[in-house]
């Protein structure tokens, strides 16, 4: 049987394969936006720097708490593959970060600890090495113990800008340098059962300042997200993407209408009297039909502002975006993508077939972005398979598995972003997107996915310059329309607020009760409940 027809689908005539301007180098130690000495210095550099460097990363932790250790030697691969200095930036979309319990009532703390921890190990290990290959054997326990014991807190690589989550889904921010971050915002939306957080998206959106002045900044919008799962969901996951680009706002849309607009409005023309003051009521109706005219401009650009394709900023969507290769589960003796670039079902050959690629391509959904091409292995789902030997978790090089039976393996988990806009690229001496690793990490004992990263040197441009000039934004090109920094591909809800904080307030009561009912703690509260609402009871009949 051929693949076509195993999947169900036509193969289609163009590669899924991107072709942009997007460009892949080797990583240049005088391009990046925090230049370090071999110590691991932050004194600034003699020259300003003209890129941030950024890394990206999401995993699905399947609700468990990670191994610090372990994922430190999975980030450390993702610091120095293609790169021999730390990121500027890191960003961790974590979806299923924690049972319903803790995460719906946003009892996070410790997760975020153990995802800190993973980081600054790995870069500690990677500022006490040097410029060690990135092909390095693991690091062991008691290698990983005296980087602990060595480093003290205020020494530790990275600080966090921000955390935060909606329901399951997580996304935490860190930086070398804190005094580089201004104005930090976010939004979250949910789009699971009655609009909570089991399926999400939760965003951060920074400005890179270098020196404080302006000079050398950049806006970046960074969204985590969790979609829709199952193969035949093809149409959910679309409409999740649909309600981040209508509801996930980084400021009230209500509250804006009600300042441009006032309560009641702009009042309607009103009909002239008499043909006597014609001309005046003419005149009237011109002046109104403009002020109408550019209230509507203005709302308009106010929603742009507070939405996720913010025409000043960058903007990267990384997550567990559920997208399959099938629209229904394989029959048994499925043909799966194989590892063996001997095989005639060498992974590649599935990529044709990969949702998110032909529905991008189709403008259905992630409208106007980018994805950098793909050259690893599905990353879902995943058999974790017994040891093949007695060792510690953390000393397994490499954790057996095979593809579960009852899923198309698939590129669930995937990083885009929004590349440079028309009127950007048009210069002579234009800046590009530089991507120097795609790459999936490997399977980690306590998911069913592999970890993704993406790193990059994104150019520091300045929220004016990102931004449509005045000419595209009143007439737009053929070219330019396509870009959503001109026009947003669908209205913002004016009730996106309102709507999510009725979410929360159900995703509270979700989260408490199934801690009442679903933990040890929980246990431990009702029975003390229950023995003193029996022993108050006891009290009243016998006294």
């Amino acid at each position: 049987m051929s693949s076509s027809t195993l999947l169900d689908l036509d193969r289609p005539s163009t590669s899924s394969t991107n072709t942009n301007t997007t460009t892949t180098t080797t990583f240049s130690n005088l391009d990046v936006a925090n230049l370090r000495n071999v110590n691991g210095s932050t004194k600034p550099a003699a020259m300003a720097p003209s890129a941030v460097d950024l890394l990206l990363l999401t995993y699905n932790c399947a609700k468990t708490l990670v191994n610090a250790n372990i994922f430190a030697n999975h980030v450390h691969t993702a610091l120095t593959n293609h790169a021999t200095t730390l990121p500027d930036i890191v960003v961790f979309s974590i979806q299923e970060i924690a049972p319903l319990s803790t995460s719906f009532t946003g009892r996070l703390d410790d997760y975020y600890a153990r995802l800190e921890r993973a980081l600054n190990l790995a870069a500690q290990r990677h500022e006490q090495n040097g410029a060690a290959s990135w092909e390095e054997p693991l690091i062991s326990v008691a290698q990983t113990n005296s980087v602990t014991e060595s480093a003290k807190p205020q020494d530790r690589p990275y600080t966090i800008v921000d955390k935060r989550n909606v329901g399951y889904t997580a996304i935490l921010v860190f930086t070398r340098d804190p005094e580089r971050i201004r104005d930090v915002q976010h939004g979250d939306v949910g789009f699971g059962a009655a609009e909570m957080g089991n399926k999400g998206a939760v965003s951060v959106r920074i400005l890179y300042d270098v020196d404080g002045t302006g000079a050398a900044s950049t806006e970046m919008t960074f969204v985590a997200t969790h979609l829709a799962a199952m193969e035949w969901n093809l149409a959910r996951r679309n409409a999740n993407w649909a309600a981040i680009m209508q509801r996930l706002t980084f400021s009230n849309p209500e509250a804006i209408l009600d300042r441009l607009r006032g309560p009641e409005g702009t009042p309607p023309p009103t009909p002239h009297q008499s043909d006597d003051d014609s001309d005046a009521s003419t005149e009237r109706h011109r002046l109104l039909h403009e002020t109408h005219h550019e209230e509507h401009l203005q709302v308009r650009r106010a929603m742009h502002n507070i939405s996720v394709f913010k025409p000043s900023s960058h903007l990267f969507v990384l997550g567990d975006l559920n997208y399959r290769i099938s629209t229904s589960s394989p029959p048994p003796n499925a043909v799966f993508p194989s590892l063996d670039p001997d095989s005639e079902n060498y992974y590649p050959t599935f990529l044709p077939f990969d949702q998110l690629t032909r529905e991008r391509h189709a403008g259905r959904t992630m409208h106007g972005l980018t994805e950098h091409e793909i050259r690893f292995p599905p990353t879902y789902k995943y058999d974790v398979l017994p040891k093949e030997s007695p060792v510690a978790d953390e000393d397994e090089l490499e954790v057996p598995w095979k593809f579960a039976p009852h899923r198309y393996p698939s590129w669930t988990d995937r990083i885009l972003y929004l590349d440079l806009p028309p009127w950007v690229k048009s210069r002579s001496d234009s800046p590009k997107m530089r991507v120097l690793a795609y790459d999936a990490l490997p399977l980690l004992r306590n998911s069913d996915h592999r970890p993704v990263y993406l790193r990059m040197q994104v150019p520091l441009i300045a929220p004016k310059d990102l931004s449509p000039p005045a000419s595209i934004e009143q007439n737009p090109d053929i070219e330019s329309i396509k870009d959503p920094r001109v026009r947003l591909p669908v209205e913002i809800d004016p009730e996106a607020w309102s709507r999510r904080h009725a979410a929360r307030q159900k995703e509270l009561v979700t989260g408490w009760s199934a801690f009442l009912w679903t933990t040890k703690e929980g246990a431990w509260i009702l029975t003390t409940m229950l023995a003193v609402g029996l022993t108050t009871w006891w009290l009243y009949k016998t006294g």
